[in-house]
């Protein structure tokens, strides 16, 4: 269960992002997109069959989001190294931050405790955070379920 709800004011974060595109070599802070809305999504790894599906979803619809003032940025734990590689084989359009040291996926309750085969491990949640112009949360969807769900986001940051 994730404990961001609507309305709270989004937690802060100042992270690396990919080496690649308009953001080159920066940190990303929440902060860079004040008085813009903004879809954080979480996800578990880079090149895996899921996180690649969702992420060619949203690039897919990126000039939409840009249409809506919205901007997109997938979150892992993931190296930069890796964010390039990923960024580079699927043409994403979009900054990927990473989060090592999961200090952003513990302050948005995305790090949690997960079972595969019977062992129990910590990993990333998939969820999606749509953040509106003022720095409040807009909408939360957890345990993302990939096909469809950049549309059912795109349609929420339309309506704000």
């Amino acid at each position: 269960m994730n404990p961001l709800s609507s309305g709270q004011k989004a937690p802060d974060f100042n992270l690396p992002c990919d080496t690649i595109g308009t953001e080159a070599g920066n940190h990303l802070s929440l902060a860079d997109f004040a008085g813009q809305k903004l879809v954080l999504y979480f996800y578990p790894k880079d090149d895996t069959s899921g996180c690649t599906k969702e992420a060619i979803e949203f690039n897919g619809l990126k000039q939409d989001f840009m249409a809506a003032d919205t901007h997109i940025v997938g979150i892992s734990a993931d190296t930069v190294a890796s964010h390039n590689k990923f960024k580079t084989k699927y043409d994403l359009d979009f900054a990927l931050v990473s989060d090592e040291n999961h200090e952003m996926l513990n302050a948005y309750g995305v790090w949690v405790e997960k079972s595969m085969y019977g062992r129990k491990y910590m990993g990333i949640e998939r969820t999606t955070v749509l953040v509106n112009r003022d720095g409040s949360i807009a909408q939360v969807w957890s345990k993302v379920k990939v096909p469809g769900h950049a549309a059912e986001v795109l349609t929420a940051a339309q309506k704000l």
